[in-house]
């Protein structure tokens, strides 16, 4: 099972990327699928998730009206559209999947990881 990250780059504060994940030798539309990020020295924190059929979405506070997943099950991808970004979204952004019920928002509950990219937001 491989998740591809890819889209992240250097940016302008006030500036659009959209990342893009996405699956092989997994059928994603059998897990939940999310994104989290990390700044080195720090821990890994939960962005945004959607849930199998992609009809509820959720983020964290922080992505709140900024940033938008959605998902494409007949290609197997995942996306999340930031838009607004700040220089406090800099980080290496992850997606994950999971099939099973634990906290969406920890990263103890899911079962595969993607590689990350870097996404760097300048001032």
């Amino acid at each position: 099972v491989q998740l591809q990250a890819s889209g992240g780059g250097l940016v302008q504060a006030g500036g659009s990327l959209r990342l893009s994940c996405a699956a092989s030798e997994l059928t994603m539309k059998s897990y939940e699928m999310a994104w989290f990020r990390q700044v080195p020295g720090k821990e890994r924190e939960f962005v945004a998730g959607i849930i199998r059929n992609g009809y509820s979405t959720y983020y964290a506070d922080p992505a709140k009206g900024r940033f938008t997943i959605a998902r494409d099950d007949t290609e197997n991808t995942v996306l999340l559209q930031m838009n607004s970004l700040k220089r406090e979204d800099t980080a290496i952004y992850y997606c994950a999947a999971t099939g099973g019920l634990g906290p969406r928002a920890s990263t103890s509950s899911y079962d595969y990881w993607g590689q990350g990219t870097l996404v760097t937001v300048s001032s």
